[in-house]
């Protein structure tokens, strides 16, 4: 994000493009509440009439699949409609001139056919986004980033952000907001494969020779090659070219998509090793399983999404055999021949402030209590909290200091609804439950909220077409797999698409959608593939089916549980 959180309040005009942060981000959702009692605009642009949309001074249906389509024509209306600002276009950018030769293609009424919206409406959303007079921010999730053209629609927005000079000054920008918890952290720190911690190039020969330094090994021991990506795991071991896969702290079988064939492929490897808190669904086929600490045994720092470290403290000491993250990482790299020792995680933090320079600044002083830092942060001056607002005055992280406009043609998504998939499935979230449902799916306050097998938001027309009612057990299926759910009526979606969230174990969205990446960011095509759902007519057998279903699968997890080899005391863990 180049804005911060609490900035938002301030905003003069706040646009949500395919994110939904009633669901997503709570306290985000409380921000933009804020700033529509001061007095800020709300656009909506979103194929469902989301909880946002009910504040919203402009709320757009847009059609699954169409997001470059609509943004080209969104800027096409801003420059033809004069809202652009010239003089900072030619201070502060390049590139404008190849950018609006796509741009100038896509107009309102020749997108239409494509996006489904009105002109007019889309003019007008234009015209309130680029002429505020106090800065718009453009808030977009993962209805941008798990698409085909994701990478395109970043680019897209970053420019339309330029054009109209809504970045580079406070209380206006771009708000990415990140899909689950800590993976800002997470990118922070290096948990990519192209990056050092600090986003810092694995290709960099500068940068491997700073950290084999600080490290004391061989320049030629550091990977100058980038890695591969987790969505690339599963093929790449039917292919023979992974051979040990080390998951930390995620569930892949359940949050990755094709997911009966992607067990197949992890249960190919010679070693999967899962380190975790809870038995999941991967944990279960895994050969090693290392119980590491939870959020509340240990302690460390957040990133937010608004690149703001948090400090957070345990509050009750680990049980068993559990250990912190950070020391099974350490014996198991002792073992391996690299001694690694530390005492505590400031020593941790502050070996990496001393090798990121934006980083370097975010004391653990600094975080003490409420206290925070906000990357990039270069100075440990007790009062200086860091960056609220990247890119003031108009100066970028380009060479040469200027933002590079980039435009691009729409394609269509990868799978197109047809005769014996007729439906446009896309995966959401709720409030209920949290991501892969590893933690809160062991609340029993939560199951009482909502419970497996999930639920299928399905339009009344397309569920009177099926003979399918509100709440009904149903079966939906794609080209990967099938699964069963409950049926939810919703009017506030697009006809001719449904919507599950992946967090049921038994209603598994992911062994329905397509494992399709784009070749940027080698991020699935989440948001749209092609499935069916119909009515089961005998409902006593199929709430006993999914009753059953779930039931042996929490009882598999609970052996697998019981089962595991629990060290002697005093023995290190990795025996």
């Amino acid at each position: 994000m180049s804005v911060s959180i609490p900035g938002l309040e301030d905003a003069g005009c706040i646009m949500l493009f395919g994110y939904n942060p009633a669901a997503s981000h709570p306290i985000v959702a409380r921000r933009i509440v804020r700033a529509k009692q001061k007095g800020a605009k709300i656009i909506v642009i979103d194929p469902r009439y989301i909880e946002t949309a009910r504040i919203a001074d402009i709320y757009i249906r847009i059609n699954n699949g169409s997001n470059i389509a609509f943004l080209n024509a969104f800027a096409n209306a801003c420059v033809e409609g004069g809202y652009i600002d010239k003089e900072f276009i030619e201070e502060h950018t390049t590139g404008f001139d190849a950018w609006y030769e796509t741009i100038k293609k896509y107009t309102p009424e020749n997108t239409q056919k494509i996006t489904g919206v009105d002109p007019a409406t889309l003019r007008a959303a234009a015209k309130m986004y680029a002429t505020s007079e106090t800065g718009s921010v453009l808030g977009y999730g993962m209805g941008v980033c798990q698409q085909l053209q994701n990478v395109e629609t970043v680019h897209t927005i970053a420019s339309l952000a330029c054009v109209t000079h809504n970045i580079g000054r406070p209380n206006s920008g771009v708000a990415p907001v990140r899909g689950q918890n800590n993976v800002q952290g997470s990118c922070d720190m290096g948990m990519l494969p192209n990056m050092y911690p600090g986003y810092q190039k694995v290709t960099d020969p500068k940068v491997r020779e700073k950290f084999a330094k600080a490290w004391g090994v061989p320049v030629e021991k550091l990977s100058d090659h980038i890695g591969y990506r987790l969505t690339d795991v599963g093929e790449n071991a039917a292919a023979g070219k992974v051979h040990a896969f080390y998951n930390f702290g995620e569930d892949p079988l359940q949050t990755e998509p094709d997911a009966d064939e992607l067990k197949k492929q992890l249960q190919g490897l010679d070693l999967l090793i899962c380190q975790d808190i809870f038995m999941t669904q991967t944990c279960e086929i895994a050969d090693v399983i290392l119980p590491g600490t939870s959020w509340g045994e240990h302690d460390g720092v957040f990133s937010a999404s608004d690149r703001t470290f948090q400090r957070f403290t345990a509050a009750v000491p680990p049980k068993g055999e559990c250990r912190h993250d950070w020391q099974i990482f350490s014996e198991i790299s002792t073992r391996m021949g690299y001694p690694m020792h530390y005492e505590n995680t400031k020593e941790i933090w502050d070996e990496m402030r001393s090798l990121c320079p934006n980083f370097y600044g975010a004391t653990y002083e600094k975080m003490e209590g409420l206290g925070y830092a906000q990357w990039p942060i270069t100075s440990t001056d007790p009062d200086d909290h860091g960056t609220p607002t990247l890119f003031l005055g108009g100066t970028f992280t380009t060479p040469d200091h200027k933002a590079h406009l980039m435009a691009h043609d729409w394609e269509h998504p990868t799978e197109l609804p047809d005769e014996d998939y007729p439906l446009i499935l896309c995966t959401v979230r709720e409030v209920g439950h949290y991501s892969c449902r590893s933690m809160t799916g062991n609340c029993k306050a939560l199951s009482v909220l909502a419970d497996e097998p999930g639920f299928i938001q399905i339009h009344p027309e397309d569920a009177a077409a099926r003979g399918i009612e509100d709440g009904q057990i149903v079966r939906a299926w794609s080209r990967r797999g099938e699964t069963y759910t409950r049926a939810h009526l919703n009017p506030r979606i697009n006809k001719g698409t449904v919507y599950m969230t992946y967090q049921w174990w038994v209603g598994k969205c992911n062994r329905l959608t397509l494992h399709h990446t784009d070749n940027r960011s080698h991020t699935p095509e989440d948001k749209f593939s092609a499935c069916n759902v119909e009515a089961i007519a005998d409902q006593t057998w199929a709430e006993k089916h999914v009753a059953k279903e779930y039931a042996e699968l929490k009882g598999r997890l609970a052996d697998e549980a019981a089962a595991q080899e629990v060290a002697p005391k005093g023995e290190p863990v990795l025996a």
